[in-house]
Order: C-alpha cells, then structure tokens, then sequence
C-alpha cells in the first residue's frame, strides 16, 4: 500500500474542540486509508486532556506522539494557538510508549528505551518528545544506544514564565514526562540537523556552574557579562523579555575538537542562566550571534541532508522541529525557515512542525545521540 500522509491544523475555544476539528481535517484528506502514526503539536494555551479528547474522539487507538510548542508550524506558515495533527497511512506499523519518570531520571528513561529498541530489532525509526524544562536531556542521550535506529527527538516548549509544557502518547498526557514512537515497515527516513549561529570574539571562562544553572562568567554573574556586553543593566536581564531573550545569545563551549552550543532557557533572579543541560565548570565559552541569511541557509542545509537520506525516495510528509530562538531571531519573517525547507523539498510536501527547548539526533559515529540547541531538524519520510 502506498504510503501517503495529511495535516490537519484548527483553532478553537477550548483544547477539545481545535483537536477534534484538526483531526477531523487530517482524517478527511485521508479518504478510506487508516492511519498507522499520527504527530501532533499543540499550543501549551490548550491543556493536554483536552485536546487528546478531541483526538482519541476520532483515532481511537490509532498510535500517536505528541508535544506543546509556543506555535505550530505548516507548510503555509504559523499557527499559533493552535492544534495540529500530522498522520502517516500505508504498510507502516508504530508503537507509542508513554515514560513518566524522565523528569525523575532522564538515565533510566534512556535505559528503558535502548531496552524497547533491543527487543524490537525490526524498529527502523525511533521519534520521542520529551519535557523541555524538566529533566536531563543530556543523561537522557548518554544512556539512550540505538544501533542503527533512525532517530529524532524534541524537547517541548511552553510558556516560559511558568516553565509548564506537556507531552502526549495515545490517551495518556502529561507534563514531566517522554513520549515515544517506534516505527517499522515499508517506510524510509530522513533526517537532517543545522543551525545558524557563529561566534563573534567575545570568549569566557565558565567559573561556577550548579546542575542546570551557570551562575558566573569570568567571575561575574551570567547577567553582568551579559549587560557589559549588550548595555542593558544586569538587573533587567532578570525580567521579560530580556529574560527570554537571552534565548538568541548562546554559548558555544568547547567539547574536544567541536563547539557545541547550550543555550539559556531564562535568566534568574539572581542573575544566574537557567539551561537544559549542565555546563561544566572551567570550560571556554564563546558568545554566539545568529542572523536571518544563516538560519535561512541552515534550514536548507538540514533540508539536503534529509533528502539525501531518503536516498531517491519522494518525500511525502516533513517534519520539523525548530529552536525556539528561531522563533524570536525570525520574527519580523514568520515562517522563513519553512519556506527555506521548501526551496529544497517542494512547495508541495506537507509539513508539520513545532518550536522546542532542545532537539536530539543520532550521532555521526553511532554513539550516543546528540543534543542540541539552536538547531532545525528535518524529517523526511518517504516510501522505500
């Protein structure tokens, strides 16, 4: 059976009702074929009960993953408060896990996992969602092998001043928590990962940090570094939006030969930087500026080496999953990373995506997967 894919994408009053309409929509262009996996993306306005009751209305035990993000992303742009359902019909089979524990501990959810994908040897993709403000991704990824599954993960965004997202997986919803899908059959996947920031001179020494907080730079509070550098005082770092935004100004830090980049998800009271993953004591730190033409040029790049690896096969539904501080660098340009996407893939792909605190991805050497801030990745999936 030929694989083909549907979007469907509403807004409502409530959580219930923009999730039966998106998935009324998506079913709809379906026809006759039954879904083997659905995708969905949630505004974090919407509570999660409720739009998985507008879902499972309709899908029944159909398997689904999902997660909250500030805006939903489509191929004719953002969709903010919005519920979207992306599904995947054809000789395709998917299993969805639900793992409420990641907040408790990523290294024993990545344990559970590496043990799910051991057991079914025949998985060839795995996709998880998990919780963007809760638990350690890093943990999550050094304990998390995957031989050589196909994988790509996110972590779920949501409103920042509360630090609150959810995460889906079939009927059970959730903050705190990671959702899995492993997918198998006749399906080939493509994933591509890039981003668009670059040093610009400005080097530190990271002199205290404590589990997810880097108090000082050089010494200093994160914030005083920060307010030397962009000549707002330190104290306003501590307040919206100048909080948030410290979202756009990563840190590039030296791992070996590599710069790996973490990023704030919000500057403290105390002026120290609150991330998603630990950043150890001692290490050089690079300020890192990200630009429209470079975000542009990522997203295409991303694009390439999804397409790549699908390997001739066509396309026929993407997915991304896109930093959070895309969102805020593209903001006078909504959109533009979608439309960069589609300079390669075709304007007529459908594509789903969201924002998220962090994304994952399969290492090039097959070790452990990769996290990542600041990144888009791109999922192809087309027929084998």
């Amino acid at each position: 059976m030929t694989l083909i894919s549907s979007i469907g994408c509403a807004q409502a009053l409530n959580g219930r009702e923009a999730g039966l309409q998106a998935t009324h929509q998506a079913l709809n262009k379906l026809g006759s074929s039954a879904p083997g996996l659905g995708f969905v993306v949630a505004s974090h306005q919407y509570q999660a009960r409720e739009v998985v009751s507008g879902i499972s209305s309709l899908l029944g035990d159909t398997p689904v993953i999902g997660f909250s993000s500030s805006v939903c992303l489509a191929a004719d742009g953002l969709h903010p408060n919005s519920v979207l359902v992306a599904l995947l019909a054809g000789d395709l089979q998917a299993e969805t896990r639900w793992m409420p524990g990641y907040a408790q501990s990523g290294r024993d959810t990545g344990a559970q996992l590496s043990k799910q994908i051991k057991d079914q040897a025949d998985t060839h993709a795995l996709f998880f969602f998990a919780d963007g403000f809760n638990g350690d991704a890093d943990q999550l990824c050094s304990s998390l092998s995957i031989g050589s599954v196909r994988l790509a993960g996110g972590l779920s965004s949501g409103d920042l001043h509360t630090g609150h997202s959810y995460q889906i997986a079939g009927p059970q919803n959730g903050t705190g928590a990671l959702s899995a899908a492993f997918l198998r059959g006749n399906v080939r996947v493509g994933i591509g990962a890039a981003h668009g920031w670059n040093p610009v001179g400005s080097q530190f020494r990271v002199t205290r940090s404590r589990g997810f907080w880097l108090r000082t730079l050089d010494g200093r509070p994160a914030s005083e570094t920060y307010a030397q550098l962009f000549g707002y005082p330190a104290r306003e770092w501590a307040f919206p939006p100048l909080s948030h935004l410290a979202r756009l100004y990563p840190l590039g830090v030296e791992q070996g030969d590599q710069l790996i980049i973490r990023a704030p998800i919000r500057v403290e009271a105390d002026g120290s930087f609150r991330m998603n993953a630990p950043v150890r004591d001692g290490v050089d730190a690079y300020l890192l500026v990200g630009s429209r033409s470079s975000c542009e040029g990522a997203a295409q790049q991303a694009a390439q080496q999804a397409l790549q690896q699908l390997e001739g096969a066509k396309p026929i539904l993407v997915f991304i999953l896109a930093d959070i501080a895309w969102e805020m660098l593209l903001k006078s340009h909504p959109g533009a990373e979608i439309a960069a996407v589609q300079d390669i893939l075709g304007k007529e792909v459908p594509i789903a995506g969201g924002y998220t605190l962090g994304q994952i991805i399969s290492a090039k050497d097959s070790g452990s997967p990769q996290l990542l801030n600041q990144h888009i990745v791109v999922v192809a999936f087309g027929e084998s």
